[in-house]
């Protein structure tokens, strides 16, 4: 507790060979008194500069101690009134200065304050007086000295780390001023209290200080001798922690604060009131908590009670953030970071709008479709960002159970609340942006089904009471902005797909892509691979090479694959010190990237008869779909190959159906079907393959076997048929034109009641394809075969 001292004497106002102008030292929670000689630490380089110039000369320095202790560069301003003439008596430098600062043996003279300063840089320096203490001699002061003495040697007495020759020291000092600097410089107090004493000039009120300091500090040693005292006899050292906790509950006792399982209710009852529970929540909390007061701490169910009130403590039942209604800046940020996306954008700015003008309103359930990679995910965090909203984000993808969303009940060890409460509770606020990923890829089994738990939290009219299995109180989900995402419609069950409003996102036309690669992917593969300085360059030709060649896709993350690959390329032979050329062209992308993955084969495989184009939707985005057709002596069967659905196979029979009643318009051979087998394969046999929309293609394909005419290569179809000939709608067809114009289709086939579909596709993308719009397989026919 106590530095090492040394008694020195010291006259009043007597300067001696003290310098009248002394620089000035700053030191971080230390203060200095008269008679003291410790180490300091000196690290500043102004310091460093200040004690070699100092130790050359007089070696006199004013020490000061800074009133902030974070203050790097102190000012005037930032040091106390007060400080201390010190000696330096040794500089000792450090070998590493990083690794561990100078150090300087200072001693201190006199009490001193600084009249006005005279230089700032490189170090302070200043015109140092020395203040007059206040003194007296009479039978009062020597009783003081007599008393201080007395305190001074008990506290070395309770305290075993402190040397003994201190005592001796004490004793034999009869300056009531040295006494007091040796005292108090030595004494556990704070830097503020030791300050504010060394400011004191008058003897007997200094006196008083450090005799109030030394009683307060001899009563908590004697204090905790005394609690040692009281429970050392009834332990042993397998009861460590009970006597641990006995020390503590009569510290406690002694301070009159009660119990510590008092003091924690308090405090959660205090945290409960902040919360602003609503009036069911506060009579629950109100009812555990009472339960709680009377329950043993040793108690299995205390624990249990416990965290459930710390649950209900921590939700913000009604803390939200403020929503930025300023639609011209939601509509900036949202252009800022993604690229099109128009009816998304629309939307949430039509959500603005109404929040604008009618104040508080239901959190809507926004649904986005869209294969991968068209930015469904990051979309809701520019949406968070365009709100000023909290944003949060939880992957349902592969839940099984239904406790996932609903949480546990408290029966159960280890219970917790579902993940929507644990979210919110780690956001903080009661309106985010929650995003549910993946929600057609929620499974279901012996634990429950977690679609079901998410009809009540996507429900507008209901959620703002949501049940929590572990809360069993009603929380208000309303305000939340949800967002799902999924890759497909149909896994989603009936019932919770109604619940959402869906926003159907396509994929990306080629031009799109391009200008999504020059705006957002490449900066930021730049970025990623430390290409800041050596930025390489992608023409709109080697991208549109890139997308043609190796990433044939409805998204991006593929393109950003391949971008990324060509700037880990170029980012090693600028490591290896080569010079590189700033732009990618089209023909290095094979020593790049490697071989060509896709090619323009639509016209080479439609060369022979018996082979049609058509155009199917996957959940990875529309796809060119080749049906092959052939025929050879047999009995009449029909084979079906290429991993084809039920829906597929009907649309292969009723194709071959719809021919056998139209032969004798075809000029057929009326044995043709008795006497011959037909296959129907579509490639790419290893994935799976179903519905209607091919039905067109597979007829238009055993046309061009049966009569012996090749289809045209750059026309594509879609469509169901009927047995009577007709073309009937089908669904995803931006997705299947993208398809077509990434496959060099030039012409697509599409049923007449389709036509309105075509307002979802960008006019760029429109005005590159010619459309034919047919109600009837003879109008196709006269379409698609070759002059």
């Amino acid at each position: 507790m106590m530095h090492e001292m040394e008694g020195i004497p010291q006259e009043e106002n007597s300067r001696g060979d003290i310098p009248e102008i002394l620089p000035v030292l700053p030191l971080r929670n230390l203060v200095m008194f008269p008679g003291m000689v410790i180490p300091a630490s000196i690290g500043r380089p102004s310091s460093v500069r200040l004690i070699e110039e100092t130790v050359i000369s007089h070696r006199f320095v004013a020490v000061m101690a800074q009133r902030d202790p974070d203050t790097e560069e102190p000012t005037p301003s930032d040091l106390y009134e007060m400080g201390v003439v010190c000696r330096i008596i040794k500089f000792l430098r450090s070998a590493d200065p990083q690794d561990a600062p100078h150090t300087a043996i200072l001693q201190g003279m006199h009490r001193m304050r600084i009249s006005s300063w005279t230089q700032l840089e490189p170090f302070l320096m200043g015109t140092v007086v020395l203040p007059k203490e206040i003194k007296e001699d009479s039978r009062e002061m020597k009783a003081l000295v007599v008393n201080l003495r007395r305190l001074a040697l008990r506290l070395i007495e309770l305290t075993p780390n402190i040397p003994k020759e201190v005592g001796v020291l004490i004793q034999n000092i009869e300056d009531p001023s040295q006494l007091l600097d040796l005292v108090i410089g030595g004494v556990n107090a704070s830097a503020e209290k030791k300050q504010e004493i060394l400011e004191i000039l008058d003897l007997r009120q200094r006196f008083d200080q450090v005799n109030k300091i030394l009683t307060e500090q001899l009563d908590l040693l004697e204090l905790g001798n005394r609690l040692q005292s009281q429970v050392k006899d009834t332990i042993d050292k397998s009861q460590r922690e009970y006597y641990l906790r006995q020390q503590l509950k009569a510290i406690q006792e002694e301070l009159g604060e009660g119990d510590l399982q008092s003091v924690e209710l308090e405090e959660i009852r205090r945290k409960i009131e902040e919360a602003q529970l609503p009036e069911e929540a506060w009579k629950e909390a109100d009812r555990q908590l009472q339960r709680l007061r009377g329950m043993p701490q040793a108690s299995a169910e205390y624990g249990v009670i416990r965290a459930y009130l710390e649950w209900l403590s921590d939700l913000p039942w009604a803390k939200s953030t403020e929503d930025k209604l300023d639609l011209f800046e939601a509509h900036r940020v949202l252009d800022e970071d993604h690229f099109d996306l128009e009816r998304v954008k629309e939307r949430i700015l039509e959500f603005l709008a109404v929040r604008k003008l009618k104040g508080d309103t239901k959190g809507p359930i926004l649904c986005f479709v869209g294969p991968p990679g068209v930015g469904k995910t990051s979309l809701g965090r520019s949406i968070a960002r365009s709100m000023g909203r909290e944003f949060l984000r939880l992957s349902l993808g592969g839940i099984r159970d239904e406790a996932e969303i609903r949480g546990h009940r408290r029966t159960y060890v280890g219970a917790l609340p579902g993940r929507i409460i644990q979210g919110l509770r780690r956001v903080g606020t009661l309106n985010p942006v929650f995003m549910l990923d993946e929600i057609d890829k929620i499974g279901s089994d012996f634990r429950g089904d977690p679609s079901s738990a998410l009809l009540e939290v996507l429900d507008p009219e209901q959620n703002d009471t949501f049940s929590d299995n572990y809360l069993e109180v009603a929380f208000n989900l309303s305000k939340v902005l949800f967002i799902t995402t999924a890759n497909i419609l149909e896994t989603i069950p009936a019932p919770l797909r109604d619940r959402m409003e869906v926003i159907e996102i396509a994929g990306y036309t080629t031009e799109e892509k391009i200008k999504i690669a020059h705006r957002f992917l490449l900066p930021r593969q730049w970025e990623e691979n430390g290409l800041d300085d050596t930025k390489v360059q992608l023409s709109d030709e080697t991208i549109r090479e890139i997308i043609g060649g190796y990433t044939r896709e409805a998204g991006l993350r593929n393109l950003e694959r391949c971008i990324g690959a060509l700037c880990r390329k170029v980012a090693r032979r600028v490591a290896e010190g080569e010079t590189v050329e700033e732009e990618v062209r089209p023909e290095q992308l094979d020593a790049l990237l490697g071989p060509r993955k896709f090619f323009e084969e639509v016209a080479e495989r439609t060369r022979l008869p018996g082979v049609s184009t058509g155009l199917a939707w996957t959940p990875a985005g529309g796809e060119i779909l080749f049906v092959e057709a052939s025929k050879m002596p047999g009995k009449g069967e029909l084979i079906l190959t290429g991993q084809l659905g039920d829906v597929m196979k009907e649309s292969a029979r009723a194709a071959l159906s719809y021919i056998r009643s139209q032969a004798h318009l075809l000029d057929l051979p009326e044995d043709l079907f008795q006497k011959h087998d037909i296959h129907i394969h579509v490639p790419a046999g290893a994935i799976p393959k179903d519905g209607p929309s091919a039905g067109m293609a597979i007829l238009i394909a055993l046309v061009s076997l049966l009569t012996d005419r090749c289809v045209r290569g750059d026309i594509a179809m879609t469509g169901e048929i009927t047995l009577r000939g007709l073309v009937l709608p089908v669904g995803g067809i931006k997705e299947k034109i993208l398809a077509a114009k990434r496959a060099g289709i030039r012409e697509i086939l599409l049923p007449e009641k389709n036509q309105g579909d075509l307002r979802d596709v960008p006019e760029d993308l429109r005005g590159d394809l010619t459309f034919h719009f047919i109600s009837r397989i003879d109008e196709a026919m006269e379409r698609v075969f070759c002059a």
